[in-house]
């Protein structure tokens, strides 16, 4: 095992600073441990009602004796299990680090709407933001409303602003995801982390901030996402680390300026409203009792592209529990070359409650 003070791990490449987590951490084994080994491939589960289709990579050197973590990984509106696992770099970074991939599909299409698979957050089916104003400008927005959102009766959604689908509830479906795949495939319990992409980035703020799915993450790290205007809740446990990756080049969901906690509008086209990153990231700081009254600090990411800031001690020897970073990209390149590895890095740095 690398020690403490080594920060440099050489299976990261010379851009990527990799950090060594604070101490070696107790294994929890899943009660999938000892049982005969799954292959990866795609698989299926029922939970609410709706059959549920994910993608599981087992890494190379696998054992069903020795737990290993395991991310959970969630694609953008449209996209579907392959998002991720479908980057050949990200299966053989996570081969060389030991993690168990999952990634579900969201529902959409597979449901019976004649939309893109995605996943439901706050706000984002009824349409209605944290302060129970609309998510959209009616004005210029497209109705993107899934007709799971429509049923009679159902009043879900309260606009036409709604954009994800309501056939399910997304959080009990991620609960049944990890605790199947926790009982067929040797996982650390304490080792399971969120990561997604747009639509799938959003989502993961909302695992972070929703108490089933919670005490079920040791960290979280959502990627091109924020969520909508006015929810800006914390952490629905204490200590749930997070680190936010968001494009300065992004007209879709734009991170704002720096310590600029009321930034809340987007417009490419259609126009949605999201927080800012440093409102969002302020909250998360304040849940680990960290100082928000001076600017956000300098974190070394170990890459020239990546500006990385947080309100957390970020002179200790490990990445701080709450980081902003940000990176010249768009929002159609996720920058996986780069900004996977740093995810990589902190859920390694963060390994242990």
């Amino acid at each position: 095992m690398t020690s403490l003070n080594q920060k440099l791990r050489l299976s990261c490449g010379a851009t990527i600073l990799c950090f060594a987590p604070l101490a070696t951490a107790a294994q929890t084994a899943s009660s999938g441990c000892g049982s005969d080994p799954l292959m990866s491939g795609v698989y299926q589960l029922e939970s609410g009602g709706v059959t549920r289709v994910y993608q599981l990579h087992i890494p190379e050197g696998y054992s069903r004796d020795t737990p290993m973590p395991m991310v959970t990984l969630f694609h953008g509106w449209g996209g579907d299990e392959t998002a991720f696992l479908g980057e050949s770099s990200v299966v053989a970074l996570a081969d060389e680090r030991g993690y168990i991939l999952v990634a579900p599909r969201g529902l959409g299409a597979e449901g019976g709407d004649d939309s893109y698979a995605s996943f439901t957050f706050n706000g984002s089916s009824t349409g209605v933001d944290g302060d129970g104003n609309a998510i959209c400008d009616f004005d210029i927005t497209g109705d993107y409303s899934y007709a799971s959102c429509k049923v009679e009766g159902a009043e879900v959604a309260q606009n036409t602003c709604s954009w994800t689908q309501c056939q399910a509830d997304d959080f009990d479906g991620v609960v049944a995801l990890i605790e199947k795949v926790s009982a067929e495939v040797c996982i650390d319990s304490d080792r399971v982390y969120a990561m997604g992409g747009s639509n799938g980035g959003m989502f993961t703020w909302g695992l972070g901030q929703d108490a089933r799915t919670a005490p079920l993450l040791r960290a979280i790290a959502p990627l091109m996402g924020l969520p909508h205007r006015g929810y800006l809740d914390g952490p629905a446990r204490d200590g749930l680390p997070v680190m936010v990756i968001t494009g300065t080049l992004d007209p879709t969901v734009p991170p704002g300026e720096w310590e600029d906690p009321s930034y809340s509008t987007t417009s490419d086209g259609d126009v949605y409203y999201y927080t800012g990153a440093t409102a969002i990231t302020r909250v998360w700081a304040e849940g680990m009792a960290c100082n928000t009254e001076q600017p956000a600090q300098s974190v070394a990411s170990g890459s020239e592209e990546i500006d990385c800031r947080s309100y957390c001690d970020a002179g200790g020897p490990s990445m701080p529990p709450v980081m902003d970073c940000r990176i010249e990209m768009d929002h159609s390149d996720y920058r996986v070359d780069i900004t996977w590895p740093l995810m990589l890095d902190f859920f390694d740095a963060h390994s242990s409650r």
